[in-house]
């Protein structure tokens, strides 16, 4: 069968060939132009106000041949628009019943609400690492972007607690509400915990007094993206030599949250011209600190970054130092190694 945009193509182009013969076949016959234009026209769509051309064989076999052959024109046409619609109702048809079986079958995956700049980076993290998600967004433009990325989408309002159903909330293990509208993501998060108690959820609170009510909703962690910019900002101005071995794996990039729960941080050490540390072997400094903390990375003074660097490396003024131990160790250091005036501690006091 041929296609529908080929059919109609077929069609048009016969029906035109027809409609052009036609007229020159009238002309031919005696007819006047304008008289033969409305002939073919009053004959191909059975219009019949009768004959203006001059009768006679030739001309009544003509008009038959022009009746045949421009009605099945016209009808072949007119199919072909018909089963492109068909066709189209048919492929949506299936398509919401392939994505609404598809949904049901999925288990223990997360449930991503709003499809802005947040769950963008969310989802694509979670693609990268194989976890299966469903994206909820009453966003016909964002749903479609979704889609052509190859996401499992469910359009809809996610404050809908069918919707949320469709979504297979009461088999998610994870839901993510990260709208910017915090009463919207008060109400999600009320609404997921009462449809599945066990669920985890994580939610978007934009103003500091959110958390709390984020929190008496259901929510067992909230994330607010202000307080996070900020922290990396500050950072950066702080400890840029730090920030800059952290952001070379993507994993490090989480290092400093992870470490800040068990009281342990990532700080570091600039050895000053004139140390005593200056040309000795970096094992030197590892044995002064008796254990206290784990030398991690050292920057050399000509920017290159050394990860796990050996302890047979020669240190150098201005060598940056990056060090992980325990937050009530790092501020001693300098004492321990009877350096103060030398050792600069980045974010203590001078």
């Amino acid at each position: 069968m041929q296609s529908p945009l080929r059919r109609i193509l077929t069609g048009a182009i016969f029906l035109v060939v027809t409609l052009v013969g036609a007229i020159i076949g009238y002309s031919l016959l005696g007819c006047p132009l304008l008289d033969a234009v409305y002939m073919v026209i009053i004959t191909i769509f059975g219009v019949g106000y009768g004959e203006f051309c001059p009768v006679s064989p030739a001309q009544r076999i003509l008009t038959i041949i022009v009746i045949v052959a421009g009605s099945s024109a016209a009808v072949y046409t007119v199919g072909g628009f018909v089963q492109m619609l068909t066709e189209g109702e048919i492929k949506q048809a299936f398509d919401r019943h392939r994505k609404a079986r598809d949904l049901a079958k999925l288990q223990q995956h997360t449930v991503i609400c709003g499809f802005g700049r947040i769950g963008q980076v969310l989802a694509r993290k979670l693609h990268e690492s194989q976890q299966p998600f469903v994206i909820v967004d009453n966003n016909e433009s964002r749903i479609t972007y979704a889609e052509e990325l190859g996401y499992r989408v469910c359009e809809g309002n996610a404050a809908d607690e069918d919707i949320l159903l469709t979504a297979g909330i009461q088999r998610a293990k994870t839901l993510a509400t990260v709208l910017p509208d915090d009463a919207v993501n008060v109400f999600i998060t009320l609404t997921a915990r009462g449809l599945n108690p066990n669920l985890m959820i994580v939610a978007r609170g934009e103003m500091p007094s959110t958390e709390k009510k984020l929190r008496l909703a259901g929510a067992d962690h909230v994330v607010s993206p202000a307080n996070i910019s900020g922290m990396r900002i500050a950072t950066l101005i702080t400890h840029p030599n730090t920030i800059e071995f952290l952001d070379q794996g993507e994993e490090r990039t989480r290092l400093n949250e992870l470490l800040a729960q068990i009281d342990v941080q990532v700080d570091e050490l600039t050895i000053p011209a004139g140390s005593p540390l200056v040309g000795r072997p970096l094992r030197d400094l590892e044995v002064r600190g008796n254990g206290a903390f784990v030398v991690v990375a050292l920057r050399k003074a000509n920017g290159a970054i050394v990860t796990h660097p050996s302890h047979e490396t020669l240190l150098h003024a201005q060598d940056v130092v990056i060090v992980l131990g325990h937050r009530g160790d790092i501020p001693q250091l300098g004492h321990l190694f009877e350096m103060k005036p030398q050792i600069r501690y980045r974010g203590a006091q001078s």
